[in-house]
């Protein structure tokens, strides 16, 4: 089961072996096991099923979605209807609220949920959360496994991610993978910055506007105690 976190289980390291799914390694904090976001997909999902609920944020409520396997997704600046609306596409089955339906597993991985997001929001080390990157295309995956093993408190440019899955030239599509990350914050996009040192994009189109994600962005970097320079020219 593929965990994301501070000490969190996500990918085997360094990205080669993650790929194979061979070893355990300790990758820049994180704790690495072996084959915890495949590359490839085998036979139908045990269960579209979602469950959802809400907690306090900085900017807006945060929506935090959770399968049997793993944290689904996490979103922000968005309604809970439209938030259940993309996990029913997503996982084309029904979603339900916690408070409607409150699963003993379900609920205990949505509070550990909940308590890492709380730990990245206060720029500390959040506990290691499984997830459920199953229905994500094979680059996402790859892609999504590599920035998890960003550290807090650093940055990786989007060139710099890809030359650690072996595909330098591929920063634009690296970009794009990046901004399709459903599980925001758990892995922690906001730690991939633009070549030259600036913030880059952040969230892809999927919620706000484009000065208010960088406004996010830039927030959970000072939280990390990290500052990005402005955008030239």
């Amino acid at each position: 089961m593929p965990s994301i976190g501070r000490a969190t289980s996500v990918a085997a390291g360094p990205v080669e072996a993650f790929v194979a799914g061979l070893g355990e390694a300790m990758v820049a904090g994180f704790v690495i096991l072996p084959g915890s976001i495949s590359r490839e997909y085998h036979g139908e999902m045990e269960s579209p099923v979602a469950w959802t609920a809400t907690m306090p944020g900085p900017w807006s409520p945060i929506h935090v979605a959770v399968s049997s396997h793993g944290v689904l997704a996490i979103a922000w600046l968005t309604t809970p209807d439209a938030f259940e609306r993309s996990l029913q596409e997503r996982r084309h089955g029904p979603v339900v609220a916690l408070s409607e339906d409150p699963d003993g597993d379900a609920a205990a991985l949505s509070a550990r949920a909940i308590r890492a997001v709380e730990a990245v929001l206060a720029g500390t080390e959040p506990e290691a959360v499984p997830v459920d990157l199953r229905d994500r295309p094979e680059w996402d995956r790859q892609v999504l496994a590599a920035v998890a093993e960003i550290p807090i408190g650093e940055t990786a440019s989007y060139g710099e991610v890809a030359r650690r899955i072996g595909r330098r030239g591929a920063a634009r599509a690296v970009g794009g993978a990046v901004g399709r990350n459903p599980i925001t914050l758990l892995i922690p996009c906001h730690r991939v910055i633009a070549a030259d040192g600036t913030l880059g994009g952040y969230g892809g189109d999927g919620w706000g506007g484009r000065e208010e994600r960088l406004a996010i962005k830039r927030d959970l970097l000072l939280r990390e105690g990290v500052t990005v320079a402005p955008a030239r020219g």
